[in-house]
């Protein structure tokens, strides 16, 4: 089998979590003999290659992050070029982002699930998974880490050639978080992940607080 994977992403691959994910999830694809190309909508150059090698294979992966339930808005541009295709193209789709909870993904995962019809194909599912914010801001080791578990989502794709089994439904972790961990988390926000949040700044060069309001009245 051989898969394309296009990340839906606006961000530059350097900048991109979804680029790190897909990295993962590649490696679960090789280890499994499984041959795949990428690419990337934010270089506006490679549209043509990209729509290329979306007109000449049949499996094809679409990674993209959801912004407050909101699928990118160059990845709807980069859609109005894509051309009609048949049911013997799949297209699947890897939804991620920063919001941890399953049911925060629920809206976006309805738009992609409908897509494939607009455009010819067969769906292959959606695997889905948050709490992803920070992953481009960790360390190298960390980021592995991080991303790991779709490494062996990559193992099941290569498998199943889809997404609809229950592990890769099982992916996605809690649909809602109960009370005492939603307060556990808020206070690993206040001080862990904060300090993760100043140390970027700092590499950035900001030297204002992160709390700071320069615009308010």
């Amino acid at each position: 089998m051989h898969v394309v994977i296009i990340n839906g992403s606006p961000r530059v691959p350097r900048y991109s979590n979804t680029d790190k994910i897909i990295g993962a999830f590649e490696r679960g694809l090789a280890g499994k003999g499984v041959t795949c190309e990428k690419y990337a909508i934010s270089n506006r150059n490679s549209w043509e290659d990209i729509c290329h090698a979306y007109e000449t294979n049949t499996q094809i992966i679409i990674a993209l992050p959801l912004y407050v339930e909101c699928v990118p808005g160059l990845f709807l541009e980069f859609l109005d070029i894509l051309p009609r295709k048949t049911q013997e193209t799949q297209l699947s789709f890897i939804l991620q982002g920063g919001f941890a909870e399953g049911c925060q993904y629920r809206c976006g995962e309805r738009f992609l699930k409908k897509l494939p019809d607009y455009l010819g194909c067969s769906y292959g599912g959606c695997l889905v998974k948050g709490d992803n914010f920070s992953i481009r801001l960790l360390e190298k080791e960390q980021q592995d880490r991080a991303t790991q578990p779709y490494e062996r989502m990559g193992e099941v794709f290569a498998v199943e050639h889809n997404f609809n089994s229950k592990e890769a439904k099982d992916f996605t972790g809690d649909e809602y978080y109960s009370l005492p961990r939603r307060i556990l988390l808020d206070i690993a926000f206040k001080t862990i992940v904060r300090g993760i949040f100043k140390r970027a700044a700092k590499s950035w060069g900001c030297k204002e607080k992160l709390d700071a309001k320069p615009y308010r009245i």
